[in-house]
């Protein structure tokens, strides 16, 4: 089975019409989308949009042979005329199945927004799930006709809703051999690189507009990195893009190395804020016992942060003192580094670990102030060797330092 998408881009296009962002600015060349629409086989057309039969032209595919023409999502907007070449625009009621003449079989997939999504059968086997903008399956765990086996190849809104690929995760319809294409891209997802980073983070990619993929065939999936590592200064976004890097997955366990601070407001705030933002199927544990986490099997980890983490260990090896600190204290701290970074190096869990860039700024003016530098300078850098990929957070944009 091929598949040719005619568009990757949001209803409106990228870039939106009169709008003056800086991803629709630089939304030209192979980074400007029309309207998902997608071509199976020249058979079945997923979504009519404005201009899909010259995007068709242009990709060196004909529609004079589709049999059937699906829409996934309300498309608001002018009337659009419809092709005399092209059969009236349709939709398959939730949970029916539809023949097509081609021996295509289109099987309709309930969502739990506005829309219908489409799995597509080929008359050889191969199989595809195509998604509308802004929708995942509904009551997929639940259902009893959920997927037996898993997908070829998913199309769906990995950026507006990447929990549709943890859910489709969660229940074997999407494994390390699927092949995860994002669509219906607005200008709410970062351009260029950035999208690529952020992508590839969740085992998915994006492809300009025209591209013909054979849905079926063998094609080594580019392996997610196991091990990251982010680090940024103060309030650069680099907890919210270690959390991003997980959203795809159907279970993380974030570990807060914080823990609570009763009485105080300021910190209670901070931490709700985190709690908003993580998907509410993800488990929480307040333990700075980070060596036995890494040692167990079980979902990926998602550490914030190191940072909080050095304090603990500092204070449990009387690190801060001069006199404790020569004593022994400098042994005990740097037993505990080496205990963490070695049960790194072990693990068989996916982990992303958040952590402070303290080395850039002002000299701190206590000698305890400055050890704890040091500290954090010598442990970013023994973490950072054992992870595939590091990643500096700047203002917001992740910066590749290795991976």
């Amino acid at each position: 089975m091929e598949l040719t998408l005619l568009g990757t881009g949001a209803p409106e296009g990228l870039p939106r019409p009169d709008c003056p962002c800086a991803v629709c600015a630089s939304a030209r060349g192979t980074g400007a989308r029309a309207a998902t629409a997608l071509l199976v086989d020249d058979a079945l057309l997923l979504d009519l949009t404005p201009g899909a039969l010259f995007a068709a032209a242009r990709a060196g595919r004909s529609v004079t042979a589709v049999r059937q023409v699906l829409l996934t999502h309300p498309h608001d907007g002018p009337a659009m005329e419809l092709p005399a070449s092209l059969p009236p625009a349709g939709r398959v009621p939730d949970g029916q199945e539809l023949t097509l003449i081609s021996g295509h079989r289109v099987r309709a997939v309930a969502m739990d927004a506005p829309g219908t999504g489409y799995e597509v059968t080929s008359p050889a086997g191969e199989r595809l799930l195509y998604l509308p903008p802004g929708g995942a399956p509904a009551g997929l765990a639940d259902r009893a006709d959920r997927p037996a086996d898993p997908y070829d190849t998913v199309v769906c809104d990995v950026v507006g809703r990447p929990d549709a690929v943890a859910r489709l995760r969660a229940v074997g319809a999407v494994t390390a051999a699927t092949e995860v294409i994002a669509v219906h891209l607005d200008h709410d997802a970062p351009p260029g690189d950035q999208l690529d980073l952020r992508l590839a983070a969740g085992g998915a990619r994006a492809v300009p507009d025209g591209t013909t993929l054979p849905v079926g065939e063998y094609r080594a999936v580019p392996g997610m990195p196991r091990r990251t590592l982010v680090t940024g200064g103060a309030r650069s976004g680099k907890s919210l893009e270690a959390e991003r890097r997980l959203e795809t997955f159907p279970e993380v366990v974030y570990v807060a190395t914080g823990g609570r601070r009763e009485g105080d407001a300021e910190w209670a705030a901070r931490i709700g804020l985190h709690r908003e933002r993580r998907p509410a199927v993800w488990r929480t544990e307040e333990t700075c016992e980070l060596v036995e986490l890494l040692e167990a099997d079980g979902p990926p980890l998602l550490i914030d942060c190191l940072s909080l983490w050095l304090t603990d260990a500092m204070d449990r090896s009387d690190a801060w003192d001069e006199a404790l600190w020569a004593a022994g204290g400098r042994d005990r701290l740097r037993a505990r580094v080496a205990d963490l970074v070695r049960a790194v190096r072990g693990t068989r869990r996916t982990v992303v670990a958040v952590t402070n860039e303290a080395g850039s700024g002002v000299v701190p003016a206590t000698p305890s102030g400055r050890r704890f530098r040091d500290e954090l300078g010598r442990l970013n850098a023994a973490f950072a060797a054992e992870c595939e990929q590091v990643l500096l957070v700047v203002a917001g944009l992740p910066v590749v330092l290795r991976g």
